[in-house]
């Protein structure tokens, strides 16, 4: 049976880290919490047996979840946000499969729940994720703040568990805006620094796409208000990161 090390990162996640925590502590052989300084309650919370707390200083979220990878005791490992939590059947499946690991990495369906309802369509659900892998064969990619774990070869194997990863993404809508505004930033950033380009027609047309793709060919509209408002929010989100690339292309003529 291999021996399974559990990595979160957080800051200021009193009212998660808890439940995150207590999802897995009967599976894990090893739980690391890499905190970047947080200011509430988080680290009191995580001073609890089996759980080692660290304190390093935020650079992004692929750098920090790559820094806390190299934190974990054992190569096998399991990422979480701390806004996440397992369900019982992916536990089940997380114990099958420490008994039995056959691949280099498993993905798993994420269920998140917006303002208090679990969302099952507008693009949110399966949301199929890979979070469980030999972290030998792989490291944090993609473009900041929409990280990905990648596999160095090709031809690594990845299979699948059935469950969910519960995800309490937001509370209210304000926390919503709030993160869609800092992650559009993020992101236009991110595209600038690789050299993508923004004109008056991107700025016009994806976001009536996002809206459209969201909304009905994502079937949102059967989430009711929720499906609504997250077609809305992805829309201005898309607005505002392709407004705020031209603003940065403007800057450096």
């Amino acid at each position: 049976m291999i021996q399974l090390s559990v990595v979160i990162i957080t800051f200021n996640e009193e009212r998660n880290i808890a439940r995150c925590i207590n999802s897995v502590k009967d599976i894990a052989d090893d739980i690391v919490v890499v905190d970047s300084f947080s200011t509430d309650q988080t680290k009191t919370i995580c001073k609890q047996p089996g759980v080692r707390f660290i304190e390093h200083a935020f650079e992004s979220h692929i750098e920090q979840k790559n820094w806390a990878i190299s934190q974990a005791l054992y190569p096998h490992i399991l990422s979480l946000d701390a806004d996440e939590a397992i369900d019982e059947i992916l536990k089940n499946e997380l114990q099958r499969v420490k008994a039995n690991w056959q691949f280099d990495g498993y993905e798993m369906n994420r269920l998140t729940n917006y303002c208090g309802k679990f969302i099952y369509h507008s693009g949110w659900y399966p949301d199929r994720k890979l979070r469980l892998w030999d972290s030998r064969k792989g490291r944090w990619g993609g473009t900041n703040p929409h990280d990905r774990y990648e596999f160095i070869s090709p031809t690594s194997s990845c299979g699948y568990l059935k469950g969910n990863i519960l995800h309490y993404s937001f509370y209210t809508t304000d926390e919503h805006d709030k993160q869609a505004a800092k992650f559009a930033s993020i992101a236009a950033s991110a595209m600038y620094q690789q050299g993508k380009k923004a004109s008056g027609m991107s700025i016009f047309l994806s976001p009536i796409a996002r809206f459209f793709s969201s909304y009905i060919l994502q079937l949102g509209f059967l989430d009711g208000k929720a499906g609504f408002r997250i077609a809305w929010v992805s829309a201005r989100y898309t607005y505002q990161k392709y407004t705020q690339l031209m603003q940065l292309q403007k800057k450096a003529i």
